[in-house]
């Protein structure tokens, strides 16, 4: 894999998820500690880059009274709402110190939903930059990546999910992704295999 046309990118890695105190940390907490996903994503984040991979954050956030949202009796997004997670400036909606940002990754913004290309620039930035493999991490497994892997492999691009880069509720939810979900639109890879498979 031709590390030039590869992008790595790094759903919603906010303290609301990463961190102990973040809305849902507790909630993801444990799926996060048996594949030590931050520490996983880190390693993959710091060697990609080296590499020449574009490193692009994905972070969602809303204004305070979650305007963007549409009113919701059910589903992830009326939990975002009634926990007040993810808002524009808050300490939970920053991203984590724990995976790291340089200046020369990009920012891309407007995520509000659980798609990451429907409401961002995310398909224009990749393909300005030639990208041809979009590698994906982050949270949650079953929700935004699994969301964001299908519209990419609808849109023609080469998709890989990293396993041990990712996290949701519940163990059983993350194996379901990883075996039947996710190989549906993309290949499954843990990080050491992804970052064997750039070329050097």
């Amino acid at each position: 894999m031709n590390p030039h046309s590869t992008a790595l990118v790094l759903i919603e890695f906010q303290n609301d998820f990463t961190t102990p105190g973040g809305v849902f940390h507790d909630a993801v907490k444990d799926v996060m500690r048996i594949g030590d996903i931050l520490a996983n994503t880190a390693t993959t984040v710091q060697q990609a880059r080296k590499l020449g991979v574009k490193i692009i954050h994905l972070p969602i956030q809303f204004a305070e009274g979650y305007p963007e949202l549409t009113t919701r009796d059910y589903g992830i997004l009326k939990g975002v709402a009634d926990g007040s997670a993810f808002r524009t400036g808050s300490w939970g909606a920053e991203i984590t110190e724990a995976v790291g940002r340089e200046a020369g990754d990009i920012l891309v913004e407007g995520k509000r939903g659980l798609d990451g290309f429907a409401t961002t620039g995310l398909d224009l930035v990749l393909r300005n930059n030639g990208i041809q493999n979009l590698v994906v991490a982050g949270f949650l497994t079953n929700c935004c990546v699994e969301g964001t892997v299908r519209s990419g492999y609808e849109k023609g691009y080469n998709v890989v999910t990293l396993s041990d880069c990712t996290a949701t509720f519940t163990s059983e939810q993350q194996q379901a992704a990883e075996q039947f979900t996710l190989p549906m639109f993309s290949q499954v890879l843990q990080h050491t295999q992804f970052l064997e498979t750039l070329s050097r």
